[in-house]
């Protein structure tokens, strides 16, 4: 069955944010709610790690975000999160005053850690919203 595995309930967590906000810190992104955030602090590339706590199998990767124009996402099958691979690139479209909504179809690759990272922004400061990791647990 099919879970959401961007969330911190199902243990999963961001083990590195490449800038921070202590009114807006990275674990925004894995609470779920699109009201909450991550802000960037106006340079760029911008990165992020999520960490799963198993093994996962994604079917789909989505993410809530602002103002962000280029991003890359690289995958890991490693225990800690090195040995990174390119998993997709994406330029998207600028939106105003709405979130951006950018989905990204995976067809069940394995991964322990996502890393995010944000090449390039419409503004000095990006904002990432949720990320939705849609997927299975791997059976060991």
């Amino acid at each position: 069955m099919k879970r959401d595995f961007g969330l911190a309930v199902a243990g999963t967590q961001v083990v590195l944010a490449a800038s921070g906000d202590e009114k807006h810190p990275p674990e925004n992104i894995i609470d779920g709610n699109t009201e909450t955030f991550w802000i960037t602090t106006g340079m760029f590339p911008q990165e992020f790690i999520l960490s799963f706590a198993n093994l996962i199998k994604i079917s789909t990767v989505k993410i809530h975000c602002y103002n962000v124009h280029s991003l890359s996402i690289e995958k890991s099958v490693a225990r800690d999160p090195v040995d990174f691979e390119p998993l997709t690139n994406s330029e998207l479209e600028h939106s105003e005053e709405q979130l951006q909504i950018e989905e990204f179809t995976q067809d069940g690759t394995s991964a322990t850690h996502l890393r995010f990272v944000i090449k390039s922004g419409f503004d000095h400061f990006v904002s990432v919203h949720k990320v939705t990791v849609e997927g299975t647990e791997e059976s060991t």
